[in-house]
């Protein structure tokens, strides 16, 4: 898919990044709502939509080799669930200095709801052999990477994208990982993995392999340039570290940052999401160095989704407020208040500043 794709309609709802590979955000309405519409949904890609030919293999070590197609999946049990996918680089233009990488704002996040076969009965149709350690997903995506590729033996003109998972979580019931082929109750859209992808809960989106062409498990752990080169934390003042759960964080999503308000009671609105979640709090501040106070969090809908939340703003002053926003969640992980820098820029989720005007 080339360039000129940015005037398809769909993807001119979107608020483009890069036209080539097309990464683009949500529009801010977009984050309203329980489910993110597929034209909404916002899309990352490190390479063009790739042509697909509708088989899936699987292989490696296991005793029953495999080569499927979307009828293969669809004669499976179905499961249908709402996730939240959130890229890891989401947030990033928000860090100092600025990290390398795609400039992400804070809408490269949506909520669909996915179909598919549950990817641990797929495997156990393969038969992973006990030596297995880890599963290895490739997309069909492939070609110039268009960062600076980390690894030293990586080939930037000749790059396939690959991610892979321990096997036991891959194996887990409870990890409830699908290969989807519907989103939204439709089948899977070019820019989002036709004609069959991986949604991984609570992981960030570069877990969720799409364009899926081939599994295979591995009898030693993956490294790749995806795996332990780019996606990684690099921090300055640490080793390294993988880049796996979502963090915990929240968003306002009206009023919209730097909105003109008529004084009286307003109700702040907005989302919070975790993959170390449920988040359990969300508080709101009104000044800088103020109390927190407490929102009203919604529970949650389902076990992989995001949570709504209001707070009613009593807006009495004429002038310019701020409105700071800040979740935690069961685990006990509480929104910082600056993001936590690394020379790549993810894992973004520092508390939200905005501000509005009172007239």
């Amino acid at each position: 898919m080339t360039i000129a794709d940015e005037l398809d309609p769909g993807r001119a709802s979107l608020q483009m990044i890069n036209p080539d590979p097309f990464n683009a955000e949500a529009p801010p309405d977009a984050l309203t709502g329980a489910i993110t519409p597929n034209e909404f949904h916002y899309v990352r890609s490190n390479f063009d939509v790739p042509a697909h030919d509708g088989t899936l293999e699987i292989g490696g070590a296991v005793d029953n080799p495999l080569t499927l197609t979307v009828a293969d999946l669809r004669a499976l049990p179905a499961v249908d669930r709402a996730v939240t996918l959130e890229c890891a680089g989401n947030g990033r233009l928000a860090m100092k200095p600025l990290p390398a990488g795609e400039p992400w704002g804070d809408y490269a996040v949506s909520t669909a709801r996915w179909t598919g076969a549950l990817l641990h009965e797929v495997l156990a149709l393969a038969r992973p052999t006990t030596a297995g350690v880890d599963v290895r997903f490739e997309g069909a995506d492939h070609g110039t990477y268009h960062l600076r590729p980390i690894l030293p033996d990586s080939d930037r003109d000749n790059m396939t994208f690959v991610r892979a998972l321990p096997l036991s979580h891959v194996v887990d019931p409870a990890a409830e990982i699908l290969i989807a082929y519907e989103m939204n109750g439709k089948p899977l859209p070019p820019d989002h993995g036709a004609p069959f992808r991986i949604v991984v809960p609570h992981w960030y989106a570069v877990a969720s392999v799409k364009w899926l062409k081939r599994i295979d498990v591995l009898t030693e752990p993956y490294q790749g340039e995806f795996q332990t080169g780019h996606y990684m934390y690099q921090w300055s003042d640490r080793p390294d570290e993988p880049v796996t759960l979502m963090r915990v964080r929240s968003r306002i999503t009206d009023p919209a940052p730097g909105s003109v308000v008529d004084r009286g009671t307003y109700t702040v609105r907005g989302k919070a999401w975790s993959g170390t979640g449920p988040v359990t709090a969300v508080e709101v501040s009104l000044t800088g160095d103020g109390d927190w106070l407490p929102a009203e969090l919604e529970p949650p809908k389902g076990p992989y989704q995001w949570q709504d939340w209001t707070f009613n703003w009593a807006a009495k002053d004429v002038g310019r407020h701020t409105l700071r926003a800040r979740a935690t969640d069961a685990a006990g992980n509480v929104q910082p208040h600056l993001p936590p820098w690394n020379r790549l820029g993810y894992g973004s989720n520092a508390i939200e500043v905005i501000f509005i005007d009172v007239k």
